[in-house]
C-alpha cells in the first residue's frame, strides 16, 4: 500500500510538472502570435508613414521589415532596434533608383531623430545620366557617362583656338557630401582618322575639374553621400544620417548643391 501511494503521488507530481510546462509553453506561443500580429501591424504603419510622408515628386512601394526579438518590448521601450527598408523600383523626380535603407535606434517619438541611418541607391546608366543632365554644378553638362568596372568614360568636345576638338576620357568616381565626383585620369582626342594620345592635353580638354553629379537636391536634408562604387550595370551610392526626423517636414526638405 506504502509503495502503491507513492507512486500515485510520484504520477500526479509528474502530471503537474507537465501541466505546467504546456502551460507556460501555451502562454509563450501565445505571446509570439500576439507579437507577431503587432509586428505586421507596426510594419504596416510605419510603410504607411512613409508613403503618406514622402515628397509628391517620388513615387514607388517601400516595404517594411522590423528586426529584434519583439516587437512589443520595443515599442514600450520607446525605440526599435532595427527597421530595414526596400524599394527596388522607386522613381525620384524622373530619376530611377533602387533603395535599401537600414535604421537603427528609430524612436517612436517622430520628434527625436533616428540613431542612424545607412542606405544602398542603385543607379544604371541611364538614371545616372539624368542626373547628370539635371545637376546645377555639371562640368561637363553635354558629357553622356558609361558605366566601366570602377570608372566612367564619357566622349566631349572642347573649343581650342576656335577649332572643336572632339576627346573621349575614362574617370574615377568619388563621394562628397552632396555630389558625385567623376575626376579624370586619362584622355584621347578623337579626330577623323583615329585617336591620338592626349594626356598632356587633359587639363586643357577638361579643365582639370572632375564632373560633378549633383544627388543631395533629391535626398531629405541631412543625408549625405558616404561612398561609391561603379559597376559596368550600375552605381552604387552609400548614404548616411544620424539627424533624420521621420516626419513630412524633415521628408520633404531636400538637400541643396553647392554651386562650387
Amino acid at each position: 500500500m506504502a509503495d502503491r501511494a507513492a507512486r500515485t503521488r510520484r504520477r500526479r507530481g509528474m502530471s503537474a510538472i507537465v501541466i505546467a510546462s504546456l502551460t507556460v509553453l501555451g502562454l509563450i506561443a501565445a505571446f509570439f502570435i500576439v507579437d507577431a500580429g503587432a509586428r505586421s501591424y507596426a510594419e504596416g504603419r510605419v510603410k504607411q508613414e512613409i508613403a503618406d510622408n514622402l515628397p509628391d515628386t517620388v513615387t514607388g512601394d517601400v516595404g517594411v521589415s522590423i528586426g529584434g526579438i519583439s516587437v512589443i518590448a520595443q515599442y514600450l521601450a520607446g525605440s526599435f532596434d532595427r527597421v530595414a527598408l526596400t524599394a527596388p523600383a522607386l522613381t525620384v523626380d524622373g530619376v530611377a533608383a533602387s533603395v535599401r535603407v537600414v535604421a537603427t535606434q528609430v524612436p517612436v517619438d517622430q520628434g527625436k531623430p533616428v540613431g542612424d541611418v545607412r542606405g544602398l541607391v542603385d543607379l544604371d546608366q541611364t538614371a545616372l545620366n539624368t542626373l547628370l543632365r539635371s545637376s546645377l554644378a555639371a562640368d561637363a553638362p553635354d558629357a553622356q557617362l558609361v558605366l566601366g568596372a570602377g570608372e566612367v568614360s564619357y566622349a566631349g568636345s572642347v573649343s581650342v583656338l576656335g577649332f572643336p576638338i572632339g576627346y573621349e576620357a575614362t574617370a574615377t568616381p568619388t563621394a562628397v557630401a552632396d555630389s558625385l565626383l567623376f575626376a579624370p585620369k586619362s584622355a584621347k582626342v578623337t579626330t577623323g582618322s583615329g585617336s591620338i594620345d592626349a594626356d598632356q592635353l587633359l587639363p586643357l580638354i577638361v579643365g582639370q575639374q572632375p564632373v560633378r553629379v549633383c544627388v543631395a537636391k533629391y535626398l531629405p536634408e541631412g543625408v549625405s553621400l558616404a561612398g561609391v562604387n561603379v559597376t559596368p550595370e550600375r552605381a552604387r551610392i552609400t548614404l548616411e544620417s544620424s539627424s533624420l526626423l521621420l516626419t513630412r517636414k524633415s521628408l520633404t526638405t531636400l538637400g541643396t548643391c553647392d554651386a562650387g
